[in-house]
């Protein structure tokens, strides 16, 4: 009887989300692979199926979820400091980015491991879905933030795409970072802020505004 109640107490312990989660990670990096089936992992790990299934659905899902949490950290450790709300959107994505890049690589070779199954991201795949659209919704908050105070212009239809663009974006950068093998990942860093930086120049009201008038302007002159 003592030995089913210690049993059961293991189990309840090691069902947690991060316990979960972490023997997940071990095994794939140590295997290169997902496990066979929920049930040999669980059985590994000491745990009952059941105990998976209230946590994540499948594999596939509980690599979503691992991801999500990346980007919920990120934005949860931003908002909880005291100066972000006083940034330009210029300095939110700049913050956002840096302080991702450094939730990445605290878990690198697991994330490393799974870019490495998808060369290029033009389509998402299932483990980046929910990340994505978490991104997005930031990114559209932060910028029409931007807007208000005139840091970001207002062109009608393209102006509505800019977080899927920045999102083109963020696939570039995670891109980047897996291939990175600068100390520190100084190359990384030197990346956010230039590329940030020239997103910023364009999206802001300046050089492609003029542009815009001008082709305007030239239109209009051909046809009177």
């Amino acid at each position: 009887m003592e030995k089913a109640k210690k049993s059961s107490r293991k189990s309840a312990k090691e069902a947690s989300l991060e316990t979960i989660v972490t023997a997940y990670q071990e095994h794939v990096l140590m295997e290169g692979k997902q496990p066979s089936t929920v049930f040999r992992f669980c059985r590994d790990i000491g745990i009952q199926e059941t105990d998976f299934y209230k946590v994540a659905g499948s594999f596939e899902a509980l690599e979503k979820l691992i991801w999500s949490g990346y980007i919920e950290k990120t934005i949860a450790r931003l908002e909880g400091d005291a100066d972000y709300a006083n940034f330009s959107a210029r300095e939110k994505l700049l913050a956002f980015y840096f302080t991702l890049a450094e939730e990445l690589k605290s878990n690198r070779s697991f994330c490393v491991l799974l870019l490495n199954r998808h060369p290029k991201l033009e389509i998402v795949p299932g483990f980046l879905k929910t990340f994505k659209s978490r991104f997005e919704e930031f990114v559209d908050t932060v910028l029409n933030d931007g807007k208000t105070k005139g840091e970001v212009a207002e062109r009608p239809y393209l102006d509505k795409r800019y977080p899927q663009l920045f999102w083109v974006h963020l696939a570039l950068l995670l891109m980047f970072w897996k291939g990175d093998d600068s100390v520190g990942f100084e190359k990384t860093d030197a990346f956010i802020e230039k590329s940030v930086n020239l997103a910023f120049d364009l999206i802001g009201k300046g050089a492609v505004d003029s542009a815009i008038d001008f082709g305007k302007f030239l239109y209009q002159s051909g046809k009177n």
